[in-house]
Order: structure tokens, then sequence, then C-alpha cells
């Protein structure tokens, strides 16, 4: 009798730990394809939204996690991926009510005064957009004459670029002048302006009035 029990508690035991393992297999699959869902999402919303797929550990030291660990990480990671689409669910549909407004704009910009859309509000990379603006200043903007201005550079970038540009200009400037005064000054060096003395011969040679 005896001897059945201890059967019984071993086939137990190795059921146990037979389902155990299984259940790790499937957490860790369920959570590797989680993972691999969110670095897709953010990989899809770059450079538009940024979505952060990093996955933090529950502890410095590496080991093996337990049932319950893997449950809460797999949990915090669908909770994640849902928020992330409902994210970029939310941007898409943001860039195409940008999309039809810039078409609106493009077809009369006269309706659309002083409206500026962005690149990135389409959904485009890069810096710059489409901007309502009145031709011929004050005037188009009396008489009613409107056009859509393209941009397609970033402007602090450009103004940095028109400073540094005018910085290196006036350098350019002043270096030829600089090399001109030192070039004089160094002419100038070695030569005594003072009048030269007079010789005894000559001065005892004027007569005394």
């Amino acid at each position: 009798m005896p001897q059945l029990l201890t059967r019984d508690r071993a086939r137990i035991g190795d059921t146990t730990a037979v389902a155990e393992l299984a259940a790790r297999a499937q957490l860790r699959s369920q959570v590797g394809r989680l993972e691999r869902e969110l670095a897709r999402l953010s990989a899809e919303a770059f450079p538009r939204l940024v979505i952060d797929h990093r996955v933090a550990g529950s502890s410095p030291a590496p080991r093996v996690l337990g049932l319950g660990e893997l449950e809460r990480i797999r949990d915090d990671l669908a909770d994640r991926v849902s928020e992330a689409r409902r994210d970029l669910a939310e941007r898409a549909a943001f860039e195409a009510r940008n999309r039809e407004l810039l078409q609106a704009l493009l077809a009369a910009p006269e309706r659309h005064r002083g409206l500026e859309i962005g690149r990135a509000d389409v959904g485009e990379p890069g810096c710059g957009g489409w901007r309502s603006v009145p031709r011929y200043g004050l005037l188009g903007m009396l008489m009613g004459w409107w056009r859509v201005k393209v941009s397609s550079g970033c402007p602090i970038a450009g103004r940095l670029a028109a400073v540094e540009q005018q910085r290196e200009a006036e350098a350019g400037r002043t270096a030829p002048a600089q090399g001109r005064a030192r070039e004089g000054a160094g002419a100038d060096a070695g030569v005594d302006h003072r009048p030269p003395p007079e010789r005894v011969g000559q001065a005892a040679a004027r007569p005394i009035s």
C-alpha cells in the first residue's frame, strides 16, 4: 500500500511538472508574439508617432520567471499593444482629415485664408508645408487674390544656414583687410621715419646770422 501511494505521488508530480512546462511554453510564445506586434506598430508609426516598444525586466538578475510573472508581462504587453493600435488609428484619422483639408486648400486658397498645413500633419516626412497667402501683399488681400505657398525646407535650419553664410561672408571681407594691414605694418617695421641727422661739416658751414 505505501508503494502504491508513493507511485501515485510521483505520477501526480510528473503530471504537474509537465503541465507547468506546457503552460510556461505557451506564455512565452504569447509574450514573444506580443513583443513582435508592439515592435511592428512602433516601426509603422515612426516618425509620426512615438510608441515605446521596450520591455522592462522584472528583475535585474537573470532567473527563470514564474507563471504569475509571465502572466503579468503578457497582460501588460497586451494592454500596450491595444493602446498603440488605438493611438495609431487616431493618428491615421487625423492625417486623413488634414489631407482632405489640403485638397480643399489647393482647390480654393481664397476660402482658407491664412490656413497652414504642415507635411507632418498629413503623414509626410520632412519640414515645410502649404499655406494660403495673398498675392502682391496688401493689394492681393484687398482684392481677394490668394495663392498657396509651398515651403519645402525647415525654417530653423534655413535661418541657421543663412546666419552661417553671413558670418562666412563677413569673415571673408575682413580677412583681406587684416592681411593688408599686417603687410603694411611689416613693411614699415624696419624703416626709420625720423629726419636724418645733420653732418658736423654742414652745420659748421651754415652762416651765422
